[in-house]
C-alpha cells in the first residue's frame, strides 16, 4: 500500500510538533488532556493517540489511568544484553540505580494449564505464585510474575530473604543450581490488572518476557512472565555473523 505524500507529511508534522511539546515539558510534568492537545495540534484524537503511542513505546511519556499523561525523560536506563540472565536488582546495582519492591502477592493455588505444561506438573497440582511491582527511582517500572513448583522455597526464604528477585533467591540455594533460561519476547498491551498494578492506562504498550528457568539436568525451576515499562529498560543482543560459501 502506497501512503500518499500528503498524509505522510501530516504524520511527520504531528510527530515533530508533539515531540517539541514533550521536550519542552519538565520531567514529571503533565501534558494537556487528550481533547485539548488534539485541538491545539489541529488533529483528530485517533491520530493523536497513535502518535502518542510511539512516544510511550520510547519511554518518553507515561499514562496513568484516570490521572493523565506525564513526561518521563528517565535520567537512567537499565541497559542489558540478552546473552546473560541477571535480576533487575543486580543490573541496577551495577549502575547505582535505586530499585525496590512495591506491592506484592504470594499465593498457593492449582496450576493453570499452561503453567502445568511449562513446569511438567500433573493436572490439579499446586504451584507457588509470586507477583510484584518493581520500582525504579520510586516509579513502577516492571511487573513480575513467577510460578514455581511447590517445595522449592520455604516460608523462611520468602519472609526473610526475598527482596524482589526469584532468580537471586534460587541462586542462593546452591542445591537448586539454576543454569539456563529460554525466553520469548513480545510487545503486548497492558491488561486491566497489570495496568492497575503499574498505574498506567489499560492497553499501554509493555515489553513482555515469558521464560522458563532450568537446571543443567533440564529440571524446570521457574515459569515467569515479566512486563517492562519502556523507558526504564533497554535490551540488546550481540549477534555473530555466519558466512556461507558463495
Amino acid at each position: 500500500m502506497v501512503v500518499p505524500s500528503e498524509n505522510l507529511s501530516r504524520s511527520q508534522h504531528l510527530h515533530e510538533s508533539l515531540g517539541r511539546i514533550i521536550a519542552n515539558t519538565q520531567k514529571g510534568g503533565r501534558l494537556p488532556s487528550e481533547p485539548k492537545l488534539a485541538q491545539q495540534l489541529g488533529v483528530s484524537r485517533a491520530s493523536l493517540r497513535e502518535t502518542m503511542r510511539t512516544f510511550e513505546t520510547q519511554g518518553m511519556v507515561f499514562r496513568r489511568q484516570g490521572v493523565g499523561t506525564f513526561v518521563m525523560h528517565p535520567p537512567h536506563m537499565i541497559d542489558a544484553g540478552l546473552e546473560s540472565l541477571e535480576s533487575i536488582e543486580t543490573m541496577a546495582k551495577r549502575i547505582e540505580l535505586p530499585v525496590a519492591m512495591g506491592e506484592f502477592n504470594i499465593s498457593r493455588r492449582v496450576a493453570k494449564t499452561d503453567e502445568a505444561v511449562a513446569l511438567g506438573l500433573q493436572p490439579g497440582e499446586e504451584v507457588l505464585a509470586i507477583s510484584r511491582v518493581i520500582l525504579v527511582e520510586t516509579q513502577p517500572a516492571a511487573y513480575l510474575v513467577d510460578i514455581l513448583p511447590m517445595g522449592l522455597l520455604t516460608d523462611e526464604d520468602l519472609n526473610k530473604k526475598f527482596k524482589g528477585s526469584i532468580l537471586d533467591l534460587l541462586l542462593y540455594h546452591s542445591d537448586l543450581a539454576p543454569d539456563n533460561s529460554r525466553c520469548e519476547i513480545q510487545a503486548v498491551a497492558a491488561s486491566a490488572p497489570i495496568a492497575r498494578a503499574l498505574g498506567i492506562k489499560r492497553g499501554a504498550v509493555l515489553l513482555k518476557f515469558t521464560s522458563c528457568l532450568y537446571t543443567k539436568a533440564s529440571q524446570v525451576l521457574d515459569y515467569s512472565h515479566s512486563y517492562f515499562v519502556p523507558g526504564y529498560f533497554r535490551f540488546h543482543v550481540m549477534r555473530r555473523i555466519i558466512q556461507y560459501p558463495i
